[in-house]
């Protein structure tokens, strides 16, 4: 299932304001009598800790952040009811198999008034998942591509070398070249699969078992040359130069650059340069919302949470602490240039177009993705 979101310098401060700890369940402390709160549920590391003190400030409203790192855990949970959230992100191509069990309740519209920042265009492609966006906000949204050492690829492929295509990733020849400095993938049959249906020149979001069967063959023709899959340690490994290439998610390679600059501070020697591409063939464009349990203990304390995200100076500071793009059109007016105009964060009209986006596999295709998902892995024939 699809986890994403690596580690930020600075999320403890969370600690501070929520009891969460790195990546786990907060311990938060009791609330004083009377008072409110909002259970929050979310990726791990996804949000400035700074805007969650704000919101407490504001409102007296006491948040308890509650982290997770897999949707899987999230779907199973919300299936099973009684959850306790009051908010919870959810990644859209799960919501057309969730919204019709009826786990979560309409969105109240008159209590969040900074609706009206939303950006048209992602809300427009989000009805995909939740027609009419009846259930779910976008809070951030971004693509999945490659992440690479840059040193490692001029020194393999020449000085003006770039990575531009899926070929570096699903090209056995070429994937080869890296295996000695290292490849991680993503442990998620839902980014993979469709990937390599683009690569082979298929729907991305194909459901016919011939296509699905095509996929697998390839990625297990790749799978000796990858080191690891999983759905998180690329970052770090990026940043410290443990691997050279990696498929990944925007914002999270994005953190590894980030990461690998801030060791070399102080140091004399030069930074590891980490670099993202979105692939020429195109990439999967996925979005994480902001929706609210049926069974929701404080559903008002929820809606002023979600508003609160949505004013856009909120949403722009979200944005610089995580580095993935916002669903909120009005606050790219406070979002610094250097990230609005980086083409990896926020991409230029041409790329968009060229992003696919996917619906969730039905329970039987499912479970024969994910067997042949088990095959690659362990490197056993697909059958």
């Amino acid at each position: 299932m699809i986890a994403r979101r690596g580690l930020l310098a600075g999320i403890a401060g969370i600690a501070m304001t929520t009891g969460a700890a790195w990546g786990q369940a907060p311990a938060a402390s009791p609330p004083a009598a009377g008072q409110q709160t909002v259970r929050v549920w979310n990726f791990s590391d996804y949000i400035a800790p700074a805007v969650l003190e704000d919101f407490e400030r504001e409102t007296g409203i006491r948040v308890v952040y509650d982290t997770f790192d897999s949707m899987e855990v999230v779907e199973t949970r919300m299936l099973a009811g009684r959850t306790g959230y009051d908010v919870v992100v959810v990644t859209a191509s799960f919501l057309p198999r969730q919204i019709p069990l009826n786990i979560y309740q309409p969105l109240d519209t008159a209590r969040l008034p900074n609706l009206r920042h939303q950006w048209p265009a992602i809300s427009e492609r989000i009805t995909r998942y939740d027609p009419g966006n009846r259930f779910a906000v976008n809070y951030m949204w971004g693509t999945t591509g490659i992440g690479y050492n840059v040193a490692a690829v001029r020194q393999r492929l020449g000085a003006d070398a770039r990575v531009d295509s899926w070929r570096v990733i699903f090209d056995p020849n070429t994937l080869r070249r890296y295996q000695d400095c290292g490849i991680h993938g993503l442990d998620a049959v839902e980014e993979l699969f469709p990937a390599a249906l683009n690569f082979l020149g298929l729907d991305p979001n194909s459901k016919r078992e011939a296509d699905l069967r095509r996929a697998a063959e390839l990625l297990r023709s790749i799978s000796p040359f990858i080191r690891k899959f999983h759905s998180s340690e690329y970052i770090n490994a990026l940043a410290t130069g443990e691997i050279c290439l990696a498929v990944g998610y925007s914002g999270d390679i994005l953190q590894a650059r980030k990461r690998a600059r801030e060791a070399a501070e102080g140091t004399g020697r030069p930074a590891i340069e980490i670099e993202y591409a979105i692939p020429n063939e195109g990439a999967l464009m996925w979005f994480d919302n902001f929706v609210i349990p049926r069974d929701a203990p404080n559903a008002d304390a929820a809606h002023r949470f979600i508003d609160f995200m949505l004013r856009p100076e909120n949403a722009a500071r979200n944005v610089i602490q995580t580095e993935f793009a916002s669903g909120n059109l009005a606050a790219q007016r406070t979002i610094p240039p250097a990230i609005l105009g980086d083409g990896r964060i926020y991409p230029p009209e041409a790329t968009m177009r060229r992003l696919y986006t996917i619906t969730p596999f039905d329970d039987r295709t499912q479970r024969l993705v994910n067997r042949w998902w088990t095959a690659v892995k362990a490197r056993r024939a697909i059958n």
